[in-house]
């Protein structure tokens, strides 16, 4: 029989799984009695563990969300997953989280078995980030939004628009979008019924939160498809519509999520509206998609894509000629 303080984690590791599981299936697992397994529950909940438990037929024990924090039961790919990311949150878009990661990282770390601390350090020194460093968002305001999300209750809120406007606003929040740059809440605005988009990192909520509403269906089912059609292009300082020569699933497989929003035209083209922090740099992205596109909007992309063509045309002439 395993000693009683190996028995409790075998145990731990069981009821972790999310199911219900009799005591005479525990029992067999771990080769004990079902008393014994009764005995090594109370043990559990005694050291802050919450076991649920139900009778009868279909019933069993189940590890649910207790007060306080215990110690957390890990497998080597489950710790590997938390301890990157909890480096890479720590030198993410939210704000206020770094150092309490940095610490939890360090917990960890110190516990990995030596095989797993050398998986995580090829990870570091593997991995380099190419991360834009878009606007932080404080962790308190994710989370006052992600609870109004999840318990359904309308979101009030200070925000900042883009000209700089100060606004108060009640919406019915849906989700939260992270396009890899930026923060946005999508919610269904109620003084102006309609659906809007606003960047989080300028959102300052009001508490408490407002009466509970009835759930909405996202703009089209998606509510990542509807934030990248709105901000896609618009959140940058130049945004741009194109037409593409290649399907839109080409394009899926070749531009990251955060290029921009591609809507099908037909098999062998698509729009991609997009944008970019100035017209130069726009005209250096396209010119990486290797394929054939007309510019549509704005004109202006398409004044410096002539001198550009004219430039490249002069630098590709024969000097001997």
């Amino acid at each position: 029989m395993l000693a009683t303080s190996t028995r409790l984690l075998r145990l731990l590791a069981l009821l972790q799984d999310g199911r219900d599981r009799s005591g005479a299936d525990l029992a067999e697992r771990l080769d004990v009695t079902t008393r014994t397994v009764r005995n090594d529950v109370e043990r559990l909940r005694e050291l802050g563990y919450r076991v649920e438990s139900r009778p009868g037929v279909g019933g069993g024990y189940r590890l649910g969300a207790g007060s306080e924090l215990p110690p957390l039961l890990l497998d080597d790919d489950e710790a590997v997953a938390v301890a990157v990311g909890l480096r890479a949150a720590a030198a993410g878009t939210v704000a206020g989280i770094e150092e309490t990661s940095l610490r939890a990282l360090a917990k960890l770390e110190r516990s990995l078995p030596s095989r797993l601390r050398h998986r995580v350090d090829a990870l570091r020194a593997a991995t380099v980030s190419a991360a834009t460093g878009g606007p932080t968002v404080d962790a308190a305001i994710l989370t006052t939004v992600a609870s109004a999300i999840h318990r359904r209750e309308r979101l009030r809120f200070d925000y900042v628009g883009h000209d700089g406007a100060d606004s108060v606003r009640t919406v019915e929040p849906n989700r939260l979008v992270y396009t890899g740059r930026r923060w946005y809440l999508l919610g269904w605005d109620t003084e102006r019924a309609d659906w809007r988009t606003f960047r989080a990192d300028r959102v300052r909520p009001r508490v408490p939160t407002g009466p509970r509403f009835p759930p909405r269906e996202p703009p089209g089912g998606d509510a990542v498809s509807h934030v990248l059609r709105g901000v896609g292009s618009a959140a940058w300082p130049h945004p741009a519509r194109v037409r593409v020569h290649a399907s839109a699933t080409t394009m899926a497989r070749r531009l990251p999520a955060t290029a921009g929003l591609l809507e099908a035209v037909d098999e062998q083209s698509c729009l991609l509206h997009t944008g970019g922090e100035s017209l130069a740099d726009l005209a250096a992205f396209l010119g990486t998609l290797d394929v054939p596109f007309e510019v549509l909007d704005p004109p202006e992309l398409r004044d410096l894509l002539r001198r550009l063509a004219q430039r490249y045309a002069a630098a590709a002439a024969d000097p001997t000629a």
